[in-house]
């Protein structure tokens, strides 16, 4: 067995969050396997070694997937932080309504409400990215989709902000944020059937609880997830895919001529940039993973934009082409917790790509703005300061 490869790299440097990417390759180009003494952590960094280990729960456990124990226990009993078999059952009733039949009916919708803010922003000729499109969408479909009213509504922004900041180490951002996230930990906690839409998915959770689908009291924990988890990823990827046809104008042009590229934009945006910079595991035995002893107890950091960017796997990894189709890209996950959400997602990112391709011939940016955030990569501010129409 090797010595185990070491570096002095933290990932939870602000200049690694800002842009991670130089990091990912020289811990890439390292080892399959890197320990971080900074971080007391093992990252892995290549395709097939990160694909493996999400597709192994029994060695890589979920229970422990936060990076402090304050989180990994309030998490406990939820499906992101659980192990089958409970895993298998709390996945279902939350997969339960993500299946592409049961979302086929939300696909004209979704859609129409894409094609709708896009022609209003594209009409004004200029327009902040982040709140006018890649916030303001997706919270308006999953509020209506969960059943979410009033001050729920209000707050699912900076919510779903702070759920994915209290997974990372006790630093200054995970602190700000505790008490954040306590209050939707709280909603969550107390909410009933009867605060949440008729009609909506939050209430047919409540219905599986009440026939004894999933175990009493984690109907909340369930809604949580829709939130915690489904959010600022999707609000990172739209963001993330105006971005790259700013900087990328032949890929705008490449695809308002070819519509049926919009599930490889999107994949391939994912793949680029994907809005999670690092997820948690532990290893519950001694294992070997491409000649490092990982000893039980561990943490693991999966480093999913150093998987999607391994040359091994993809050719030409650092170049954005629509054409490429990456329809095994990492940044959804895979095995058992692969993103119960990618549906929705998919389909949120679609309609907003499909509107862009059919609506805009330009997109002239300003300066983004980010700001450094432990778990999701995305972007603050994108101003479009000029958009021209198709």
């Amino acid at each position: 067995m090797n010595t185990r490869a070491e570096s002095d790299i933290d990932i939870w440097d602000d200049a690694v969050l800002l842009d991670p990417y130089p990091a990912y390759t020289a811990l890439r180009e390292q080892a399959g396997v890197v320990y971080l003494p900074k971080n007391d952590l093992y990252v892995l960094t290549r395709y097939d070694i990160i694909r493996d280990a999400l597709n192994d729960p029994e060695t890589f456990s979920s229970t422990s997937m936060g990076f402090n124990p304050m989180v990994n226990e309030a998490l406990q009993g939820t499906s992101l932080a659980s192990d089958p078999p409970v895993h298998t059952q709390l996945r279902a009733t939350l997969s339960e309504n993500l299946t592409p039949r049961a979302l086929r009916g939300l696909k004209v919708v979704i859609d129409e409400k894409a094609e709708k803010l896009v022609a209003e922003l594209v009409a004004g000729g200029s327009f902040e990215a982040i709140d006018a499109l890649a916030r303001a969408f997706p919270l308006e479909i999953v509020a209506d989709l969960i059943g979410f009213t009033g001050g729920v509504k209000e707050n699912m922004l900076r919510w779903g902000q702070a759920a994915m900041q209290v997974l990372g180490p006790l630093n200054q951002r995970t602190q700000e944020n505790f008490p954040i996230a306590g209050e939707l930990y709280g909603w969550c906690a107390s909410v009933t059937a009867e605060d949440l839409a008729p009609g909506s998915i939050g209430r047919g959770i409540f219905d599986a609880e009440a026939r004894g689908d999933i175990p009493a009291g984690t109907a909340g924990h369930i809604i949580h997830q829709y939130l915690g988890a489904g959010v600022d990823t999707t609000i990172a990827a739209i963001g993330n895919a105006v971005a790259l046809f700013g900087r990328h104008p032949e890929q705008l042009a490449l695809l308002r001529e070819n519509p049926d590229l919009v599930s490889s934009a999107f994949a391939e945006v994912l793949r680029f940039w994907p809005p999670i910079h690092v997820w948690g595991r532990t290893a519950t035995r001694d294992t070997e993973v491409d000649g490092t002893l990982i000893p039980a107890g561990a943490q693991l950091g999966i480093l999913f934009g150093a998987g999607n960017h391994d040359p091994r796997h993809y050719e030409d990894p650092d170049t954005f082409d629509i054409t490429r189709n990456p329809v095994d890209h990492l940044s959804f996950g895979y095995g058992p917790h692969g993103c119960a959400g990618q549906g929705l997602a998919r389909l949120e990112g679609h309609a907003i790509i499909s509107a862009l391709g059919r609506q805009v011939a330009e997109i002239q940016l300003g300066d983004e703005v980010r700001i450094p955030s432990n778990i999701t990569r995305s972007i603050e501010e994108l101003p479009v300061i000029k958009v021209v129409a198709a």
